[in-house]
């Protein structure tokens, strides 16, 4: 079974990545979770970044707010995917240089970005990457889907 480390610049960014965390957890999925500033603590952060894999960390999901270094630099140091979280903090600029801060990274250093608070898709996007490689994760994402599909053909019944 995977396991996702899910990382944050603030615990003031805990409210957008709850949403990760909760569907990791509904796809059973064993979840770490953590405080690592860029700029606060690097030398944790270096630490996080260069020995994740080496814990049986799968994927990280890293949320970050305002310059949003966070999942950059952890991508620069770790051999794992990484999925960055754009954070709309209250030192954004409507999010935007949350969104480019992870988005605009250099060849070599790639970081998967969601969408601006968007910490479910990540933890979606992560389970479906540890699926790849276990089944029974993969037939949990499929009922998943599944399950999206028959919302929403229930909605349209209900409009009509």
């Amino acid at each position: 079974m995977g396991k996702v480390a899910i990382i944050m610049g603030s615990k003031s960014d805990l409210p957008v990545m709850q949403d990760a965390i909760d569907i990791l957890k509904e796809f059973k999925i064993d979840v770490e979770v953590d405080i690592v500033s860029a700029h606060r603590t690097p030398e944790k952060m270096f630490d996080f970044g260069k020995n994740a894999h080496k814990r049986g960390i799968n994927v990280i999901i890293a949320g970050a707010g305002g310059a949003a270094h966070l999942p950059g630099m952890v991508a620069s140091l770790s051999p794992l995917p990484i999925i960055g979280v754009p954070v709309r903090s209250s030192n954004s600029i409507d999010g935007w240089d949350s969104v480019l801060s992870i988005l605009q990274m250099p060849g070599g250093v790639p970081v998967a970005t969601v969408a601006l608070n968007g910490a479910k898709n990540a933890g979606i996007l992560a389970a479906q990457i540890i699926g790849t490689s276990d089944q029974t994760i993969q037939n949990t994402i499929i009922a998943y889907k599944e399950s999206l599909k028959t919302k929403v053909i229930e909605s349209s019944k209900d409009l009509k």
